[in-house]
């Protein structure tokens, strides 16, 4: 049995305590529009939620905002340092985050990445990579789109407008009371329902990165869409 194998799907007590403290704190800060196709994320299968990556609060509003709505425990990757802080490692562990090494975490991302969508897990992926320094789309990883083309996972796009406002890059969060950040949840889709079938390992790849990337953008305002607009 593989490690995501041996995770219990239901949505946890604590990740239901968490989004809540996550909706309440966003809330303290700024104003938040939830919108798009949350009912339409799939009950069952392996599922993708690709989102854009421009805040450290984009975590924390994905918390919030979208996993409390799921009937589905969510499986997040994240850096191994955070489980060595007291209490922190627990909480997260707990929450459905598997450590990785920044070191090699390319390949070793990849295999945790792929056993969990191989037992029908829900997995949260930023397919950029690291956080935007405009809040402009960039050019993606294509990790994503090959887990996807691998496991047959539907991909669930996500656009998270502005919140680079009420937390920059390298900066400390702030109050943003006159403004607000939009999280919006796009239509779940498949790739090998939207790509031709005669398609070369290397189109493929190339060609899902290309398409989930504007599935993303167009759930965006322009200023952020980047090369995708």
């Amino acid at each position: 049995m593989t490690k995501a194998e041996g995770i219990e799907s239901p949505v946890t007590p604590l990740s239901h305590a968490l989004g809540l403290a996550a909706r309440i704190g966003t809330r303290i800060f700024t104003h938040v529009r939830f919108e798009g196709a949350i009912d339409d994320i799939p009950k069952h299968g392996p599922v993708i939620l690709a989102a854009n990556h421009v805040s450290n609060v984009d975590g924390v509003l994905l918390a919030g905002w979208v996993i409390p709505h799921l009937s589905r425990q969510v499986q997040w990757l994240g850096k191994r340092e955070m489980f060595d802080v007291p209490v922190m490692g627990q909480v997260v562990r707990a929450y459905g985050v598997h450590p990785v090494e920044r070191s090699g975490a390319d390949i070793e991302a990849f295999r945790i990445a792929e056993g969990i969508l191989d037992s029908g897990q829900v997995l949260l992926l930023f397919p950029e990579g690291t956080r935007s320094r405009d809040a402009a789309l960039q050019t993606p990883r294509d990790g994503l789109a090959v887990l996807a083309l691998r496991t047959g996972a539907t991909i669930v796009p996500i656009g998270l407008s502005d919140t680079n406002r009420l937390w920059p890059r390298g900066k400390k969060p702030r109050f943003w009371r006159d403004g607000h950040v939009t999280v919006r949840v796009g239509k779940p889709f498949r790739l090998a329902d939207e790509l031709p079938p005669d398609l070369s390992r290397k189109e493929a790849k190339t060609q899902a990165t290309d398409l989930i990337m504007r599935r993303i953008a167009a759930l965006l305002p322009e200023r952020q869409r980047g090369p995708y607009a």
